[in-house]
This record gives C-alpha cells, sequence and structure tokens, in this order.
C-alpha cells in the first residue's frame, strides 16, 4: 500500500470499549503500513452536535427566517465557518480515506457523530446540485462504516426481528457517503460484541486487522451511476436501464429495487 492519508471519525465515550480497541486496531495498521493516520475523537473533543447560526461567525444572511443549508454553504464560501468545523473539512480534504466508528445507536450513528456529519459536510464543502452522488465533491476518496451493534448477526438478516442490515445501512452509506462521491467500502460489522466471550471479541479484532491489511486495495460497494437517471424526468431511471434488468432476478440496489427482491447483502459485501 502506497502511502494514505487516513482520517477515523471516532465516537465512543470510553477508552476502554471494543469501539476503541478497533479505532486502535486501525491506527496501528494503517500507521505501520506508512499511513499518516488522523483520529477525530468526538467525545474527547467535546464537539457540538446541533447545528445552529453559532457555527458562522459574524453576522448571518437571513436572521429572522435562518436557513443553516444556505446559510452554512454562503460562509463556507466567505470562510466564515466556525473554528471546529473548519478544522475537521481540513483533515476531510487531506484525507484518501475516512473510516467512521462508532456503536450503533437506535439502528444509526450516534447523535455526535450526526452532529459531525450535519456540521462539517455542508453544503458546497462537501456536495451541490451538480456535484453529488457518483459526480460528487469527493470522488477520488474512500469512505467506509466500522460499528458495533447490540443485536446478533440473525436479528439483523431479512427474517429477524430487526429487519435486513443492508435496508439499516442504505440511508447512511448511500444518503450521506455515496451522495458526496465518496467510493464507499464495504462496512466492517461487529456484531454484538458485549455479549460474546472474550476470545470471540479476540477473533473479531484479529479479523478487522487482517482486513485493515489490503483495505485501500479492496472491491467497492456498487451504487447506480448517476447518468442511469433522466434529470429532465425527476431523476427517475431511463428506460433503458428497466429493459436492460428487465429479466433479471434482482433489482439494482437496496433503494432502487426496480419492484423486484432486493440483491442480498449489496449494502454489506461487495461484487454481490
Amino acid at each position: 500500500m502506497t502511502a494514505k492519508k487516513v482520517l477515523i471519525v471516532y465516537a465512543h465515550q470510553s477508552s476502554g470499549s471494543f469501539n476503541a480497541a478497533a479505532k486502535d486496531a486501525a491506527v496501528e495498521v494503517l500507521t505501520a503500513q506508512g499511513c499518516t493516520v488522523d483520529v477525530s475523537d468526538l467525545y474527547v473533543m467535546k464537539f457540538k452536535a446541533t447545528a445552529t447560526a453559532e457555527d458562522i461567525t459574524g453576522e448571518v444572511k437571513n436572521a429572522g427566517n435562518f436557513c443553516y443549508l444556505e446559510e452554512t454553504k454562503l460562509a463556507w464560501e466567505e470562510g466564515k465557518l466556525s473554528a471546529d468545523i473548519t478544522e475537521e473539512q481540513r483533515k476531510v480534504t487531506e484525507a484518501d480515506l475516512i473510516i467512521f466508528q462508532f456503536p450503533m445507536y437506535w439502528f444509526t450513528v450516534p447523535a455526535i457523530m450526526k452532529g459531525w456529519i450535519d456540521r462539517v459536510l455542508t453544503m458546497g464543502f462537501a456536495y451541490s446540485q451538480e456535484k453529488r452522488y457518483s459526480h460528487g465533491v469527493f470522488k477520488d476518496k474512500k469512505a467506509m462504516l466500522s460499528f458495533t451493534t447490540g443485536s446478533q448477526e440473525s436479528m439483523f438478516s431479512a427474517n429477524g426481528i430487526n429487519g435486513d442490515m443492508n435496508v439499516t445501512l442504505w440511508p447512511l452509506q448511500n444518503g450521506i457517503l455515496h451522495y458526496c462521491g465518496f467510493q464507499v467500502l464495504a462496512p466492517q460489522i461487529f456484531w454484538a460484541p458485549a455479549y460474546v466471550p472474550a476470545e470471540a471479541r479476540s477473533t473479531m479484532l484479529e479479523s478487522w486487522r487482517a482486513r485493515l491489511q489490503g483495505l485501500l486495495g479492496e472491491e467497492l460497494l456498487s451504487f447506480t451511476p448517476s447518468d442511469c437517471f433522466d434529470l429532465e424526468k425527476g431523476f427517475q431511471l431511463k428506460p433503458e436501464v428497466h429493459e436492460n434488468h428487465a429479466t433479471k432476478e434482482f433489482g439494482l440496489t437496496v433503494g432502487i429495487h426496480l419492484g423486484k427482491p432486493l440483491p442480498p447483502n449489496n449494502q454489506m459485501k461487495a461484487g454481490v
């Protein structure tokens, strides 16, 4: 692996947690390969989770009808975003790979990490109407989710009580990462480490270490290219795309399935 810059956006309150161990393993293995690794430890940083007018230095354009989207885009253009946002945007700009390390809360990321996403990935910096999805701002960067669950793997299956994990991951991987243009690596999921023996947790970490050795060379998750959609018809799939998939068993992805069965594991494994 050639030397790369890696940013780990990390959200856990305890340095003794499994998430901390997973973060530390990534730092150790990637650094040993010549990567420069930066960690944004959100709880230690006391990172502000709420997106407010305080994120803009000086006066806002329309205080009477404050629109965070528009105001932060203007502030980004004028260099008036708060220092904590600017610093994180610098890290993102320099990174070749971003790893989001977190415990899954309520089927998504913890509030402090969602706040990082809301505040750091501002319009203009991370996306625009013209630059999103496969034409996105960060199309030359990679990103991935690495997280723990509180439920067993079987509970997140198509027949499980929590529902299919692929469906759970779609808003995060497509609606955030792919939306900003990132090349998305398959997630690293640690299934319910709090409820397994210590040796099983050790095995999980060793598997993660082994994966990290070749992480940046992995095949990517597949998302439907923007060019397959008709802008003039409300970004609907073009007729020829429907025709090409008419005889296929599964739809394109979890979120765009053409009325067909969901393609199995397409948000969890590359090349499916």
